[in-house]
């Protein structure tokens, strides 16, 4: 098997600034990248098209090497990756409603994110109707002897975004879950098309609120390797700090949430202030609770003070006082362990196909986490482990968390210590274009992919953002088949993936 860099430099290499290898292939070498990922031995980070190419990110975790391969379809039309590698479906329908392009052979010929109100009324791989109707939407049949539907959403309780889920169920016991996402899709890709840097930058951290350091990051790392920018050490080892809290926030979150859906009222009480406080030592330091818009292309807008430090230290020592006194309460709750051991288990088969990043990944065995796999900066400097188990249930999840929590104290603690001196921002100087960046990092979901092109006078011409949720969703359908409708709440907050990251 040759290595993925010799496969792409097989291809037209596209001569830019691209910090992975990138060409333009014929279709032979396409259907030779998907048999790898039929094989196993790639991984699919992410498919997105643009008129009349489809692109598609892959990932050769052995050889920690990532690249692109492109392939032009003139007449909007290409061999369907879904057609053999299921992750591939739901990014291809996606493709279909925002450029056209019609993946052939795909089993799967749904709409994904138009709804019906885009004007768009024919099937994937037909032509376009004159009727403004559009077809209903059909889910995926399931037959047998006493089987009902259970319909939930797309409206839910509370302020969750929304999102369809269709059970079909024997009793109590669920068979299938199909769902239908797509009703917060916000346009965001095609608001950047023709925006400068710093308005896509802006519209980049707003893909998925919870996780806008991340996406913040990922999409400053792609500008800065397309333009070939340093940006200053000091930069680097902020951004760092803030993927960290970030992180810190959302897990003592989510480990409350999923308790809270257990009936577990206490943990979730006591972690929502942890998260509290990791939130106003956030404000502290970098003057926003969710630290939004503080990295930006070139650096961070935010200079970490004195007193900002302090503050961070000092929520340190307060979660390290506390978070164990709430493991222990976790772990010794039998009540709690009956709901959460053994419950929507997702098989390591499943998780390594899908490439599924974070703690669902880890939870199932997938041994990636790209600061360790593709060590960016400062995190090649920075001691930490990378906790996975095996079983790959609600409880697996939880305690991969539980773990993170406790090396993202850690490297909290290592960074403050560590922190250089120096300015934080350089400016970007203009570019003729076109040039292409890439950067995959690690947010708390798991791994977050950023592809752009810039054009010339600087102005953003096509950016992708892929959110892990694409590969976590499809895995949540498979997870809860053979549990009680009852445990869905609990195992839908374990993999807590996102709608709003999700729709684009």
């Amino acid at each position: 098997m040759p290595a993925l860099i010799d496969l792409i430099l097989a291809g037209q290499r596209v001569d830019n600034h691209f910090p992975w290898p990138r060409a333009v292939v014929a279709p032979k070498i396409w259907s030779f990248a998907v048999d790898q990922l039929v094989e196993g031995h790639w991984g699919l980070l992410g498919l997105w098209g643009e008129p009349g190419v489809v692109h598609m990110a892959l990932l050769d975790e052995n050889a920690s090497e990532i690249g692109v391969v492109s392939l032009v379809c003139p007449d909007g039309r290409y061999p369907s990756v879904g057609r053999l590698h299921p992750p591939a479906l739901r990014l291809e329908r996606a493709a279909a409603d925002l450029f056209g392009l019609l993946p052939q052979g795909a089993p799967d010929t749904r709409r994904w994110l138009d709804h019906g109100q885009w004007g768009l009324s024919y099937p994937l791989g037909t032509q376009q109707t004159s009727s403004p109707t559009a077809s209903p939407y059909h889910f995926l049949p399931a037959e047998g002897e006493g089987l009902h539907q259970i319909p939930v959403g797309p409206v839910h309780a509370g302020i969750i975004e929304p999102g369809h889920f269709r059970f079909t169920a024997s009793g109590e016991t669920v068979v299938r879950l199909e769902e239908r996402l797509g009703y917060t899709h916000k346009g965001i890709e095609g608001l950047m098309a023709g925006s400068d840097i710093d308005r896509a930058a802006r519209l980049a951290a707003r893909t998925s609120g919870d996780s806008t350091v991340a996406y913040s990051l990922a999409f400053a790392r792609a500008v800065e390797a397309a333009l070939g920018v340093e940006i200053p050490p000091r930069a680097r080892w902020l951004r760092a700090l803030m993927a960290e809290m970030e992180r810190l926030a959302n897990h003592l979150g989510d480990i409350g949430a999923i308790c809270n859906d257990a009936s577990f009222s206490l943990m979730h009480a006591h972690c929502g202030v942890l998260r509290e406080r990791v939130l106003r030592a956030s404000d502290a330091a970098f003057g926003h609770r969710l630290m939004r818009d503080c990295i930006v292309p070139g650096g961070v807008a935010s200079f970490l003070s004195d007193e900002g430090a302090t503050a961070v230290r000092y929520l340190l020592a307060e979660i390290r006082q506390r978070f164990p006194k709430l493991i222990d309460l976790y772990d010794n709750t039998a009540s709690l362990q009956d709901r959460t051991v053994a419950t929507g288990r997702l098989k390591a088969e499943l998780a390594r196909q899908y490439r599924a990043g974070g703690f669902v990944g880890r939870a199932s065995g997938r041994d990636f986490d790209a600061r360790r796999g593709l060590a960016y900066p400062p995190y090649d400097e920075l001691a930490f482990d990378v906790p996975l188990l095996q079983e790959g249930d609600v409880n697996a999840r939880v305690w991969i968390r539980i773990h993170e929590v406790k090396q993202s104290l850690s490297l909290i603690e290592q960074i403050l210590g560590k922190l250089p001196g120096g300015p934080i921002r350089v400016d970007l100087a203009p570019t003729d274009g076109p040039h292409e960046g890439m950067a995959l990092v690690e947010g708390f979901r798991g791994d977050i992919l950023a592809w752009l092109r810039i054009g010339r006078g600087g102005l953003v011409e096509r950016c992708h953002l892929r959110d892990p949720s694409w590969f976590q969703w499809p895995l949540l359908e498979a997870a809860i088949e053979g549990n009680i409708v009852a445990d869905f709440p609990l195992c839908n907050k374990s993999f807590n993936c996102s709608y709003s990251g999700h729709d684009l």
